[in-house]
């Protein structure tokens, strides 16, 4: 096979340029725009990095087959022992939020950010791929469709190449960076294992980085999941024809319906929050906290050491509130092996039943 060129290409010139891809760029812009509004708009925009890193990490995870229920993902949460299907989630989901910490502490996306990242993907610390052998089959034929770069040497000099491409200063329009980087990484290859989901998490720190994003809430996975066939289709085109145009727009389309998808849940999480927190006031005034009800709606799922730990209660005080509320109507009980759980249930329903919009 031909040598995978270093970014950037000559034909990315004409990207610059392209009516087409300055059509998807308008509505992606605008909505990615709304959706940080929104957020900084919140009262606790901290929440929605557990309710919506956890479903992208469900998402992400489906795509390498990886494959658990949402009541398994939401209990694992309060008590990893209860679904050992989740744990590749849960790694997944601790590689987002040290990926997302290093890159806020820093203001930059070094190798080592993406070096930590497939670590907790992975639970590993093998690196980048030192040894050949390492190729792309079609999962139903068997037959080989892309061959990544096969040297250690090769592989290291287009990893730092990426990351210089990441930090560029020459105009190109951030989300056109985002979806060229994403391409690069893939096509590289560079680990063994956890490319995908290790690539997925490269995007949001990309937004972030840019301050496009205040918190990482824009997921793409749940768009590739539902196009995963052009996903694939243009990411090999682009490699064999330098059609990079059709690959930028495929991206760029995928911003603009995730976030408005996650606008459109953000505003009703924020409509049951404010349905609660009025509801929680006027029936239970002496149960009522802003802790508590950050506690209810930080994970669908809760149990009574989280109430402890997080409002500074007694066991049998955070035992009393669980069952006051229960009674109410604001949680359901059930018991999972030996644990007990409090679900949210109007938050999981919420959570569990958004969909894009389709187009």
């Amino acid at each position: 096979m031909k040598s995978l060129s270093p970014l950037p290409l000559p034909e990315f010139d004409q990207l610059t340029s392209s009516p087409t891809i300055w059509k998807a760029l308008l509505p992606a812009h605008r909505n990615l725009a709304e959706l940080k509004g929104l957020c900084i708009a919140l009262p606790n925009p901290e929440i929605l990095l557990e309710t919506l890193a956890i479903q992208e990490a469900k998402d992400s995870s489906e795509i390498e087959n990886i494959i658990t229920t949402h009541d398994e993902l939401y209990a694992s949460q309060v008590d990893p022992a209860v679904a050992i299907a989740a744990k590749e989630v849960q790694h997944y989901l601790a590689a987002l939020k040290t990926g997302f910490a290093q890159v806020k502490q820093s203001g930059i996306i070094r190798l080592e950010t993406l070096l930590s990242v497939q670590s907790e993907v992975e639970q590993n610390n093998a690196g980048l791929r030192k040894l050949p052998g390492t190729v792309l089959k079609n999962e139903a034929s068997g037959q080989i469709i892309y061959e990544p770069p096969q040297n250690a040497e090769e592989v290291a000099q287009l990893m730092a190449n990426l990351v210089d491409f990441i930090h560029g200063d020459d105009g190109l329009d951030p989300l056109v960076r985002m979806a060229i980087a994403h391409h690069q990484f893939e096509s590289i290859h560079p680990f063994y294992d956890g490319n995908g989901r290790t690539g997925r998490i490269l995007n949001i720190l990309i937004l972030v980085r840019k301050g496009l994003l205040d918190i990482p809430i824009l997921y793409l996975s749940r768009y590739i999941n539902q196009t995963k066939q052009d996903y694939y289709r243009l990411l090999q085109i682009a490699r064999e024809e330098n059609r990079w145009e059709e690959w930028c727009v495929y991206i760029l389309n995928g911003v603009s319906r995730t976030a408005r998808s996650e606008i459109e849940l953000i505003k009703q999480l924020r409509d049951l929050m404010n349905d609660y927190k009025q509801r929680i006031r006027d029936e239970h005034p002496k149960l009522y906290s802003q802790d508590l009800l950050n506690n209810l709606f930080r994970y669908p799922y809760t149990k009574i050491n989280f109430l402890e730990k997080e409002l500074g209660i007694s066991r049998p005080t955070a035992t009393k509130y669980l069952a006051t509320l229960t009674e109410a109507g604001f949680l359901e009980k059930k018991k999972i092996g030996r644990s007990h759980f409090y679900i949210n249930r109007a938050l999981f329903i919420l959570l569990t039943t958004i969909r894009l919009p389709d187009s």
